[in-house]
């Protein structure tokens, strides 16, 4: 990745930018002309590849998983470097963020509800305070608590059970009855810190109606309290008790009108959690023979998965320009300048062990990117980390391009010992 070196503007300090997002931020950066700052632990920094490094300003150094003490440190670091926007590329960091920005008198999001883009519980209570459509749900502390909802009956079965917070499908089972439901509670406990910065988590448990359906993604940016719509994504994901994402493609496929109600819900739902001056990643399924979408989350940051790619060569929309334009005060550019297709699609291994082998077919109109290497552990397909790498496809149509993508994903092979 190359990065200008011209004069620079206003700041920006984004807390953590390590991640599938932030590299999409640092190309949004040199295209708007901001000096870029991280805010992380030495340790975490240590470890940032070439490219992150040289393209920051200056970097704080703190604990993030230490509220008070990373308030403190952030704020002499924005005042000192005349920092004007702050952004978040870590979904649990996103509270602290929303923290930083009214002490600093800067826009962001709101701090009193912005937990509930953070940890699902508080979600879930503000989505029912807004009356948006989402799956019933209820919070267990243990195996018992959940048997207790099932045998209730009121949510039915399947059952999603999930962590309270946690992200990239981990700890997330669907479970089609009562025998599975300890495992399925275990995985979604086990997750007590966030790493790499040992951020504590709430150990709670979903236990959540199943909706059926078709699943989407659409992701809204906000500026000053008004929302600006981004293209809807049609998702793609395995089957059984854990479902991966395999893929998404843009645009979705779907009628206007009904894309056109996906865009509002997730507007809402943004809203509902507290974003005013920022981006919302919101996820829906619209159940068979309906026009509603059910939300199933919302997080107030970039999407992962490399959407920000794929959506650019569809649309020639930047999210991650529109996200650090919102952040700054401004009016974010989420007018569409192009009208092609773009899909992506994960390769996943048939179980764990070691990556021996990886054989992508180079297509015309595709080009492809590995997650891990020969050599590397591969872990259980349970959830996003197991990936080895994906392909991505771009055409005039939504049908060319998943086609493409899928073709090449066939013809690929990956090998585990």
């Amino acid at each position: 990745m190359t990065i200008g070196a011209g004069p620079r503007g206003p700041g920006v300090l984004v807390i953590e930018p390590m991640g599938n997002a932030g590299r999409f931020l640092v190309e949004a950066a040199d295209r708007l002309g901001l000096r870029l700052y991280a805010a992380t632990h030495e340790d975490v920094h240590d470890g940032y590849p070439g490219w992150l490094r040289s393209a920051l300003a200056g970097v704080c150094a703190t604990d993030l998983a230490d509220t008070p003490r990373a308030l403190e440190d952030m704020d002499a670091f924005c005042r000192h470097h005349a920092v004007a926007g702050v952004a978040a590329c870590f979904e649990l960091f996103t509270p602290l963020a929303a923290l930083l920005a009214q002490r600093l008198g800067l826009p962001g999001n709101d701090p009193l509800l912005a937990g509930a883009a953070r940890n699902k519980i508080l979600m879930g209570e503000a989505f029912a305070a807004a009356g948006i459509p989402a799956p019933r749900w209820a919070v267990v502390h243990d195996v018992a608590g959940a048997h207790q909802v099932a045998r209730s009956h009121e949510l039915g079965w399947p059952l999603v059970v999930k962590p309270a917070e946690q992200g990239g499908s981990w700890g997330v089972s669907v479970v089609d009855g009562p025998d599975r439901l300890a495992s399925a509670v275990a995985a979604a406990q086990q997750y007590t810190y966030a790493y790499p910065h040992g951020l504590k988590l709430d150990s709670r448990a979903l236990v959540q109606e199943y909706i059926p359906g078709e699943e989407y993604s659409c992701e809204t940016v906000v500026a000053d309290g008004v929302a600006y719509p981004l293209p809807v994504v049609r998702k793609d994901t395995t089957e059984g008790r854990y479902r991966i994402e395999t893929g998404h493609t843009c645009p979705s496929g779907l009628a206007p009108p009904l894309a056109r109600r996906v865009q509002h819900t997730a507007a809402r739902a943004a809203l509902a959690v507290g974003v005013r001056n920022g981006i919302a990643h919101t996820e829906v399924k619209i159940p068979p023979g309906t026009r509603t979408p059910y939300v199933i989350e919302t997080g107030a940051r970039l999407p992962g998965d490399n959407l920000c790619e794929i959506i650019e060569a569809a649309t020639g929309v930047s999210e991650a320009v529109a996200y650090l334009q919102a952040v700054l005060g401004r009016v974010p550019d989420t007018a569409p300048s192009a009208t092609g297709a773009a899909a992506i699609r994960f390769l996943l291994p048939r179980r764990g062990g070691v990556l021996r082998q990886v054989f992508i077919p180079q297509t015309p109109g595709t080009h492809s990117e590995l997650h891990l290497r020969p050599g590397d552990a591969v872990p259980e397909p349970a959830d996003s980390a197991c990936r080895i790498g994906h392909v991505v496809a771009c055409a005039e149509t939504v049908d060319r391009a998943r086609d493409l993508a899928d073709q090449v994903a066939a013809r690929s092979r990956v090998e585990v010992s």
